[in-house]
């Protein structure tokens, strides 16, 4: 068993087969000159149009073709992008000056109407061909973008939501003059941004050809080294089966892969030509309760849950060691944590004896859905269920096909997990436990939870936003609609000669500074 110590990215010509998916692709081990990288990517991509997307494997692969007007360091600090400067003159506004000299891929500058014109996609319903962006909810109260002059925008907003700046790194400027000439479904097919790579060719399911942009302004003044990437090709190839990734990594097919699971780490440390690295995760994992099936209706039932679960034997022969617990639904050093909240002790008679008080006392089916990645720990949960009169059944889905069933509140209960990479407990609380919201596959529903989340949105003094996100915690944990689990570590893996990248907190997968040896 391993505990890992917890700490708080000359033209080329691509031939036909190149742009095609699986073993077709381009070769990573090429001549300097030719410097091909490859990443192998977990799913399938939502979409390239940045107005379009929610996960981050798709993140990933948009923010190297699209910069924002800030971004995150690997330490998770924001620094200026497209963005020089900003400031708050009021609680509800931020002025941001913005980049000279920034061009989109197809020559076209960057200016303060390309600034306005993508928040404007996000905000206003139906603007994208018809349809609305599901990345509303990330622009919180956001009234309006004022072009104050060619290199100046205001945000403005209709109460202050101090979480801003926090989540601006995940959005992503777009070209406007380009989008209104072509259409949006055009551009999400041949995508341009300002960032280090151009699109080339690809598809969504297979894989995604990038070339370097020569023309970049350089990224960021605070990520090193400040200029065009250094190698000419980037391609992200789904793969979405464990054992392919890293197959395909020990092989030299592709140079970067994500979500290696614990149990292979050893086998990858053992090849020469293979780094393992890992990353403080921003992933919260836990088992979720439809808290409106029968009995998971009933508290004492959510409570025996918790109580049935032992999650250190988890982390420790399961994830071996590549986890910390997370005994609230908050992850462990966020802003504003809980470390009052010591978790639900792992007790299985107290599991027992509240089951029994509810009236289960020979105890009653269950069935965990999952997706494939989490099968190993799901089962291990289900296993301990079972130990105390829970008969606990596993069933593992496609994520494509669970995901609706779980926001349609058809499932009984589902283990997955939930990134919160702001750090910032709004941008988890907000999807996971309000009402109707697109992640609250517990159905969780108190008032009073509501009356914080929202005072805690408005709240910029933060000390006093703090002390509400407090509260919250402890009021979700009384509530139990999750048993409480752990935060992972990121664990990615890349060949030996791959130069100048980590994996990062939020998963993304940067290579514009990247180079191989």
């Amino acid at each position: 068993m391993r505990r890992s110590r917890w700490l708080v990215v000359m033209v080329l010509s691509l031939t036909a087969a190149v742009f095609l998916g699986g073993c077709g692709g381009p070769k990573p081990e090429a001549a300097p000159a030719d410097k091909i990288i490859v990443v192998g990517i977990k799913q399938s991509i939502d979409s390239l149009d940045p107005a379009l997307y929610r996960d981050r494997v798709s993140e990933t692969v948009v923010r190297n073709i699209f910069d924002g007007l800030v971004t995150r360091t690997t330490d998770m600090e924001i620094v200026p992008e497209l963005a020089e400067s900003w400031e708050n003159p009021s609680p509800t506004e931020w002025v941001f000056k913005l980049r000279k000299g920034v061009t989109f891929h197809n020559g076209d500058p960057f200016t303060a109407d390309d600034v306005v014109f993508s928040f404007e996609r996000i905000l206003k319903p139906g603007s994208i061909d018809g349809q609305s962006s599901p990345r509303t909810g990330m622009v919180g109260p956001m009234e309006r973008v004022e072009k104050l002059d060619d290199y100046t925008v205001k945000f403005v907003f209709k109460e202050p939501w101090p979480i801003f700046l926090r989540i601006l790194p995940h959005h992503q400027m777009v070209p406007k003059k380009y989008i209104e000439e072509h259409g949006s479904a055009y551009f999400a097919q041949n995508p341009v941004g300002t960032g280090p790579f151009r699109f080339v060719q690809g598809s969504l399911d297979e894989e995604v050809v990038l070339e370097r942009y020569d023309d970049y302004y350089g990224g960021s003044p605070d990520l090193h080294p400040v200029g065009p990437a250094p190698v000419k090709t980037a391609v992200f190839r789904v793969l979405p089966e464990t054992a392919t990734r890293v197959s395909a990594l020990q092989s030299g097919e592709v140079h970067i892969i994500q979500a290696v699971p614990p149990h292979l780490v050893d086998q990858l440390k053992a090849d020469p030509n293979v780094q393992v690295k890992t990353a403080t995760g921003t992933r919260v994992f836990f088992l979720e309760l439809n808290v409106t099936k029968k009995p998971l209706d009933d508290i004492r039932v959510r409570r025996a849950i918790n109580h049935a679960i032992n999650w250190d034997d988890i982390i420790d022969n399961v994830l071996e060691g590549y986890a910390i617990r997370s005994p609230g639904p908050a992850i462990p050093g966020s802003f504003g944590y809980n470390d009052q909240i010591k978790g639900y002790e792992y007790a299985p008679d107290k599991a027992r004896d509240l089951l029994a008080e509810a009236g289960y006392q020979s105890g009653f089916n269950l069935i965990i859905d999952c997706e494939s990645e989490f099968k190993d720990v799901t089962e291990a949960i289900a296993q301990q269920l079972n130990e105390v009169g829970i008969k606990a059944t596993v069933r593992v889905w496609d994520g494509g096909v669970l995901k609706p069933l779980l926001r349609a509140g058809e499932r009984q209960a589902s283990f997955g997990s939930w990134g919160n990479s702001t750090m910032e407990p709004y941008d988890l609380f907000e999807p996971k436990f309000t009402p109707g919201a697109r992640g609250n596959y517990s159905q969780y529903d108190n008032p009073q939870f509501d009356i914080l989340l929202a005072k805690a949105a408005v709240t910029t003094d933060e000390a006093a936003r703090a002390e509400i996100y407090r509260q919250i915690q402890q009021l979700i944990f009384d509530d139990a609609p999750w048993a409480f689990g752990y935060t992972s570590q990121e664990i990615e893996a890349c060949r030996a000669n791959v130069v100048n990248w980590e994996p990062s907190p939020d998963n993304r997968i940067n290579l514009h500074d990247v180079d191989l040896n």
